[in-house]
């Protein structure tokens, strides 16, 4: 669907991206500041105010702990870019509703893609971070795309199913945009999986974000390999919610036009 749809998922969204800072007085450059702003401010709180321990040399002080939080921010935003916007995505773009040639299955990939831009200009701004504060990123970096893929598959799924039933049920656009906070603090971005109770573990294996964060860290700061079973099993369940959502997106589609 992607591949055959491409030249028309590329021209909305580099519209999308686009449309986003027109107006703006340094444009595309909050993609870079925002995260950069954001972070600073997290990195005085959970860094200075609250401090939190993790398993990192004493010497890398508060520049390594950016370094980390940086890397669960990243990944959070760009799910929480996605699943926030995606009950809105049909009402957007109620001028293709009724095209009956127009894919609408295709507006989830052009908000994860725009989402998707903002975070490897993200990860370009961690690398760059990365090798002024500790140096070369270790030999495992290289599975980080392996580690991220689980949740952009579930993020995808998600907003075909929220962006169909954002159609019939108005409110749930509020209800996602709450759990979506809650979740951040559920997630282990600001303290390591590990200072969580054992009785709520099981908490992180039903967060849909928790493991590509944790994987991702240890890839990208820690220098270890994944968990290459695990990261199959992810990949799996990934792909199982990629697909549900695809589908439930298709059968519901047909009712859109009735109810706009």
């Amino acid at each position: 669907m992607l591949w055959r749809d491409r030249s028309l998922v590329s021209r909305l969204v580099r519209r999308e991206i686009a449309a986003r800072y027109t107006g703006t007085l340094f444009g595309a450059a909050w993609t870079v500041v925002t995260p950069l702003i954001m972070l600073a401010i997290y990195t005085f709180m959970f860094g200075v105010i609250f401090p939190v321990r993790w398993t990192v040399p004493e010497q890398a002080g508060t520049g390594h702990f950016a370094l980390i939080l940086f890397t669960g921010l990243i990944l959070f935003n760009f799910f929480a870019e996605c699943v926030t916007r995606s009950p809105g995505l049909v009402l957007e773009n109620v001028a293709y509703v009724k095209k009956v040639v127009f894919p609408l299955e295709i507006m989830p990939w052009v908000a994860a893609l725009q989402a998707g831009f903002n975070a490897l200009i993200a990860f370009a701004v961690l690398l760059l971070a990365h090798l002024w504060l500790v140096g070369l990123p270790p030999l495992s970096a290289l599975a980080v795309p392996l580690t991220v893929l689980p949740l952009v598959l579930i993020t995808l799924g998600l907003t075909w199913i929220l962006a169909s039933l954002g159609v019939f049920l108005r409110d749930i656009k509020q209800l996602v945009a709450l759990l979506t906070t809650g979740l951040m603090f559920l997630t282990p971005i600001f303290y390591p999986s590990s200072a969580i109770p054992p009785d709520y573990l099981w908490a992180v294996d039903l967060n849909p974000i928790a493991p590509a964060i944790e994987a991702t860290r240890d890839c990208l700061i820690f220098g270890k390999w994944p968990d290459w079973l695990a990261l199959v099993r992810q990949l799996v369940v990934g792909y199982a919610v990629a697909w549900i959502g695809l589908v439930w997106f298709l059968k519901t589609k047909k009712g859109f036009a009735d109810v706009i």
